[in-house]
């Protein structure tokens, strides 16, 4: 016995080995943001500047703070439609409190001075009141939340289009269009910014909280969360209320940056979003996603958008591309979600 302990000790320790198929299914989205980065670099020199790689964050940053709201409604087993119109009711509602006094305006008549910084609360407020209603109607009547969002997403427009009668509100104040044109480190705008700290926040609420928790639980198995003491209705609530308060803030700081409100701002932002976070891996069928994924997701979006537009790609055959790639992450999404059941 003592001579087979020695020889199994004198024996080399096994290796663990890299499961390459494992690693490769797990950062499938990473490689091809890496891949496709290279190529585009290959093609094009001027894409891989600093100036252009600024230019996809600023472009895509609108997009991708919906995608941050809609990716907690997907992976609660839900969804949110009405984020691009909640973009619509901020942009309205916050630029006509700060338009140039001197400037004659059929939307607010008499207006007197107000602060940036209200103009700024009373948009994302109104956005976020929203979300506070769909998260009411699917928690507490039991609509589904595509019915729901869809009927928000249509009420949201109209108000945004009767409060202004389809006109834009130009003339912005200097204090409120800073907030979205300025700069930090003199590089890098403030709508970029608020992205990456709305990301950060995503990260932390879904990661290090009760919150998250409870929103992997209720897309996994609603009805074990609710047996599990999870106060779901209250939940849902809150999920549909950050998803707004995340399209709201993208529609002040896009209205500030575009020094102009508009009611038909945000059309279709709600499917680049929805698009954004299941390239992202983002599961439909409920409990699976992350916001390092959505986050990729948002760029390999954006870097299509960006480098098809450099090497002069019709944008028609733009979105025939987009499509595509919307249609072939679903199907791996499918895929792997079936393998795992």
């Amino acid at each position: 016995m003592q001579v087979n302990e020695n020889i199994a000790g004198s024996l080399p320790e096994k290796k663990p080995r890299i499961d390459i198929k494992s690693f490769v299914s797990k950062y499938t989205i990473f490689i091809i943001l890496l891949v496709m980065i290279l190529i585009l670099s290959i093609a094009s020199p001027v894409f891989l500047t600093g100036r252009n790689i600024v230019n996809i964050f600023t472009a895509e940053a609108g997009r991708g703070l919906l995608a941050f709201g809609i990716a907690f409604c997907i992976i609660s087993r839900g969804i949110d439609l009405s984020a691009g119109s909640v973009v619509a009711v901020s942009s309205v509602f916050s630029a006509a409190l700060v338009q140039e006094l001197s400037y004659s305006t059929l939307i607010i008549p008499n207006l007197v001075y107000v602060p940036a910084w209200v103009a700024v609360l009373v948009g994302a407020l109104l956005g976020t009141s929203f979300g506070v209603l769909n998260g009411l109607l699917i928690a507490y009547t039991k609509i589904p939340p595509f019915i729901a969002t869809l009927g928000s997403q249509v009420i949201a427009r109209g108000v945004a289009l009767l409060f202004t009668n389809a006109y834009p509100i130009p003339m912005l104040r200097k204090d409120f269009t800073i907030i979205g044109q300025g700069n930090m480190f003199g590089f890098l705008p403030n709508i970029v910014v608020v992205f990456l700290v709305f990301g950060v926040i995503a990260y932390v609420l879904l990661n290090w909280t009760k919150f998250g928790k409870n929103v992997y639980a209720i897309g996994g198995n609603v009805e074990a969360a609710r047996a599990a003491g999870i106060k779901v209705e209250r939940n849902l609530v809150a999920i549909y209320t950050w998803s707004a308060l995340c399209a709201s803030v993208a529609g002040v700081m896009i209205t500030s940056r575009a020094a102009s409100g508009i009611a038909s701002l945000g059309l279709s932002y709600e499917l680049d979003a929805i698009a954004a976070a299941t390239v992202g891996g983002v599961s439909h069928a409920g409990g699976i996603g992350t916001i390092p994924g959505v986050f990729v997701g948002i760029l390999v979006l954006g870097v299509i958008n960006n480098g098809l537009l450099i090497l002069g790609v019709s944008p028609y055959l733009q979105q025939i591309i987009k499509g595509i790639i919307i249609v072939v992450a679903v199907i791996v999404d499918m895929r792997k979600t079936s393998k795992k059941a």
